[in-house]
C-alpha cells in the first residue's frame, strides 16, 4: 500500500482561524473592561497586522479571496453590545468617585461673628455735693470773761480783812497786806470765771476734701462721723 501523504491546510483557512480567534480575545478584553477604547477599532488595526506577518500563499480566486476579507471585517460591527460595554464600567468608576465627595460635603464656612456693640460709655462720676460733708472732731472751747477790777477790788477788801485777823502788831500789819493782795488776785481770777463762756467748736470735712469749722453757743448733738449738710450756714443732718 501506498502512504497517503498528509494534504497542506489552505491558507485561507489558516487565516479565518487566526482573525476568528482574535476576535474572541478582543471581545473578552471589551467584557471585562481591559480596553478603554472601543473594540470595533482593536479589531480592525489588530487583524490585518497579524495577518500581514504571515507569509501569504498564492494567488487565489478573486471571489474566495474576497469573501475572506469580508469575513473578518464584517464580524466587528454584528457586536455592537460589546462597545456599550466599558461605558457602564466608566459611569461606575464615576459613581464611585463621586461617592465620597457626597459623602464628604464641603465644610460649611462659619458665618462672620456679630461685630461687637459698642461698649457703653462710661457712667458720668456722680457730680461731688459742695454742701455735705462729714463731722471730724466736736470740741469745747471755754472763753474767760473780762475782769472789770471789782473783783480785785472785793478781793482785796476780803483779804485784808482775813488777813488783820491773823497775828497782832506789825505782824498784823503785814498779815492784812498780804491778805489784801491775795484777795485782789482771788477776786481777779473769780471775776473772769464768773464772766467766762463756753462755745463748741465742729469741724465738718466735705467731700472736695476742704473741711470748715463752725461754732456753736450751746452743746451740739452731732457725734464724729456723722453725715451733715451745710446749708446757709448751718449744720442739718444729710440723710
Amino acid at each position: 500500500m501506498e502512504a497517503q501523504t498528509a494534504r497542506p491546510m489552505h491558507p485561507l483557512y489558516l487565516i479565518a482561524a487566526i482573525a476568528v480567534i482574535l476576535f474572541c480575545a478582543v471581545g473578552i478584553a471589551a467584557v471585562m473592561g481591559w480596553l478603554p477604547t472601543s473594540v470595533g477599532k482593536s479589531g480592525e488595526t489588530a487583524a490585518p497586522t497579524i495577518a500581514d506577518k504571515i507569509p501569504q500563499a498564492p494567488a487565489a480566486p478573486i471571489t474566495e479571496q474576497a469573501a475572506a476579507e469580508k469575513s473578518p471585517a464584517q464580524k466587528p460591527q454584528a457586536k455592537p453590545p460589546v462597545k456599550s460595554a466599558p461605558r457602564p464600567v466608566q459611569v461606575a468608576r464615576n459613581a464611585s468617585a463621586s461617592a465620597p465627595a457626597a459623602a464628604n460635603p464641603p465644610a460649611a464656612v462659619p458665618a462672620a461673628a456679630p461685630a461687637p456693640a459698642p461698649a457703653p460709655q462710661a457712667a458720668a462720676a456722680k457730680p461731688k455735693c459742695a454742701e455735705c460733708g462729714v463731722v471730724e472732731a466736736v470740741r469745747e472751747v471755754e472763753k474767760k470773761g473780762e475782769a472789770s477790777g471789782l473783783g480785785a477790788v472785793g478781793g482785796a477788801v476780803a483779804g485784808g480783812v482775813l488777813g488783820s485777823q491773823v497775828g497782832g502788831g506789825r505782824g498784823k500789819d503785814v498779815m492784812t497786806v498780804v491778805g489784801a493782795v491775795g484777795g485782789a488776785l482771788a477776786g481777779h481770777q473769780i471775776e473772769k470765771k464768773v464772766k467766762s463762756t463756753k462755745s463748741y467748736e465742729i469741724t465738718v470735712r466735705f467731700e472736695d476734701g476742704t473741711t470748715r469749722t463752725f461754732t456753736e453757743p450751746n452743746q451740739p448733738a452731732w457725734r464724729q462721723g456723722d453725715k451733715v449738710k451745710v446749708i446757709n450756714g448751718q449744720i442739718q443732718p444729710n440723710a
